[in-house]
């Protein structure tokens, strides 16, 4: 069930104003009830983080690694992802932290000072980093998924091709998902998948097909507004935008950080993550580095 709040005359780092409508969903033990996990979803997901339909249900749910039994677990909705009808179009306007800055606010709505943890994958990692960062008290658990605190060159590059195909394609979700769908995966994993292999009723390659499905999938149920706000996004992921004191106050702050690598994500390769933990590790024993598949 979707709750609202409002984020009233709130201000972008570009200096925009408006009203801002923020919505979310619990699940598990009610609020103030049990400790609280923040679940920040990636650029395709929303609140819907549980139960039959959850995109996380693999993760989350009754005695599952993010007990629904044991915590109470909390998911906003980016505002203008489209999830609760509400849509950003000024989304040149924003970046990454002005996302971290209005679940902030939320939680501050909520009454809720600290979470136990902090969890989210890609787009929703790197809003993890923004939000630990501006608060490095706000959490005790700090727990990014092929994700990091910075948006790299490579990154930014992909997401101003995304932008073009949005921008000017006569399909542009379809076809930003097709091409998005080849950073999510390595050249050897389409190898070992696809083995070039041909579909015989379309006469293409089955990764032709695959490509073209999810390209299908995802234009049936995302708005175009919404995918270029998300990708605006993530490609503005920077924690050190107003200088590294935030940075800094983090990793001299008690919050357990557990970076988690994917091998096969391009968009944040395991290497980064890796480096991530590296700069962490020389002065702060509270950080962990684990890579999936090890």
């Amino acid at each position: 069930m979707l709750h609202f709040l409002e984020i009233e005359g709130f201000t972008t780092q570009s200096g925009s104003t408006q009203d801002i409508k923020l919505s979310y969903e619990v699940f598990g033990q009610p609020l103030h009830s049990a400790p609280i996990v923040l679940v920040n979803h990636a650029l395709t997901g929303n609140s819907g983080v549980a139960g039959e339909e959850g995109w996380w249900s693999d993760l989350i749910g009754d005695h599952k690694c993010i007990d629904t039994q044991k915590y109470t677990v909390l998911a906003f909705n980016i505002p203008g992802n489209g999830y609760d009808g509400f849509v950003i179009e000024n989304y040149k306007d924003f970046v990454a932290g002005d996302i971290a800055r209005i679940f902030l606010k939320g939680l501050g709505q909520l009454e809720i000072p600290v979470l136990h943890a902090i969890i989210g994958g890609s787009l929703g990692g790197g809003l993890a980093w923004e939000m630990a960062v501006l608060n490095p008290k706000i959490t005790k658990h700090l727990i990014p998924v092929a994700s990091d605190w910075k948006s790299t060159d490579w990154l930014i590059a992909n997401c101003q091709i995304q932008e073009q195909i949005l921008v000017n394609s006569k399909e542009p979700v379809h076809d930003a998902r097709m091409h998005a769908m080849l950073c999510y995966r390595t050249p050897e994993s389409f190898k070992a998948r696809f083995q070039r292999s041909t579909n015989e009723e379309l006469q293409v390659f089955n990764v032709e097909s695959w490509l073209m499905h999810h390209g299908k999938k995802l234009q049936e149920r995302f708005q175009l507004s919404a995918y270029k706000l998300m990708n605006q996004l993530l490609k503005t992921i920077d924690v050190t935008r107003n200088g590294e004191t935030g940075f800094e106050r983090l990793a001299q702050s008690d919050t357990q950080i557990h970076i988690v690598g994917v091998n096969s994500d391009l968009f944040f390769t395991a290497e980064e993550n890796k480096e991530t933990y590296r700069r962490f590790a020389q002065g702060n024993s509270n950080v962990t580095w684990n890579n999936y598949p090890s």
